[in-house]
C-alpha cells in the first residue's frame, strides 16, 4: 500500500528531518515549503537519491486557496492523503505582550493556528472512512511553550500552540470512530533555524541549564517521536500530547 505524507514546512528543520524519516520509513512525502524552494528541492533530492519517493508543493498554510490547490496537487500526483504532518510555523522577536501589534498576533495565529485547521479539515476529507477513506493519522507539532508560557519573550507563540493542543484533543475524539489517529508532539529546545528567525540565535544554549538533561534536543529526536506516531506501531495512540523536552 503506497502511504502518502504531507509534512507542512517540511524544507528545514524538524519538517526537514521527519520527511526523511518517514521517507526511509517507506513513506512517499509531499515537501511543502512557502518561499525557499531550494531548501525543498535538496529535501526531495535526498529522499529519491536514498531509493524514496518525494515532491515539493508550495503554499502558504494560512492562505486557504494556496492549500486547496496544493492538495489537489498531491491527489494528482501521489494519490489519497494517510498521512500529516502539521509542522509549518513561525516566531517573532522576543518582546512583551504589551509591546505586540495586532499584525504581529493575526500572523502568528494565521499561520500557527489557522494553518494547521485548514490542512487538518483537508486531510480529514481524504482519510477518513466517513468520507470514503481507509484512515490515517494527523501530527501536529506543538511546543513545550504551551505549558511555560513563555514569559518576556513569546507568550503570542505559546498561545498559538496552547490552541494547536485543544485542537489535537477536539479533533482526536471527533475522528476517532473514522480511523484517523490525531496527536502531537511538544519540543523543547530544539536546534533549529528558528530560534535565530527570533532574534535569539543563542537561545538553546543559553536555557539549556533549565533542562534536566541539560542539553538541547535535535529535529532527528523529534522526528523519531513523529514517524512513530505517523506509524502502525503506534495504531492505539490518539489524542496524545508527546513532550520531548529533555524533561522540561
Amino acid at each position: 500500500m503506497n502511504k502518502v505524507l504531507l509534512v507542512t514546512g517540511g524544507s528545514r528543520g524538524i519538517g526537514a528531518a521527519t520527511a526523511l524519516l518517514a521517507a526511509q520509513q517507506g513513506w512517499t512525502v509531499a515537501v511543502n515549503y512557502t518561499a525557499n524552494s531550494l531548501a525543498a528541492d535538496e529535501v526531495v533530492r535526498q529522499i529519491r537519491s536514498a531509493g524514496g519517493n518525494a515532491i515539493a508543493v508550495q503554499a502558504d498554510v494560512a492562505d486557504e486557496a494556496q492549500v486547496l490547490r496544493m492538495y489537489e496537487h498531491i491527489d494528482a500526483k501521489l494519490g489519497r492523503l494517510s498521512g500529516l504532518v502539521n509542522n509549518a510555523g513561525v516566531v517573532d522577536v522576543y518582546a512583551r505582550v504589551a509591546d505586540m501589534s495586532v499584525a504581529r498576533l493575526k500572523r502568528m495565529f494565521d499561520i500557527n493556528v489557522m494553518g494547521s485547521l485548514i490542512c487538518a479539515r483537508e486531510a480529514v476529507r481524504r482519510m477518513s472512512t466517513r468520507y470514503g477513506g481507509e484512515g490515517g493519522s494527523i501530527v501536529n507539532v506543538s511546543s513545550a511553550a504551551s505549558r511555560l508560557g513563555s514569559p518576556g519573550q513569546y507568550v503570542d507563540y505559546a498561545s498559538a500552540k496552547g490552541a494547536i493542543d485543544a485542537f489535537t484533543l477536539g479533533l482526536a475524539k471527533e475522528v476517532a470512530a473514522e480511523g484517523v489517529r490525531v496527536n502531537a508532539v511538544r519540543p523543547g529546545l530544539i536546534e533549529t533555524e528558528i530560534h535565530a528567525s527570533g532574534g535569539l540565535p543563542n537561545r538553546v544554549k543559553d536555557l539549556q541549564h533549565l533542562v534536566p538533561m541539560q542539553r538541547g534536543g535535535t529535529a532527528d529526536e523529534v522526528a523519531q517521536s513523529i514517524v512513530w506516531l505517523l506509524s502502525d506501531a503506534a495504531s492505539y495512540t490518539t489524542m496524545s500530547l508527546l513532550d520531548v523536552s529533555g524533561g522540561r
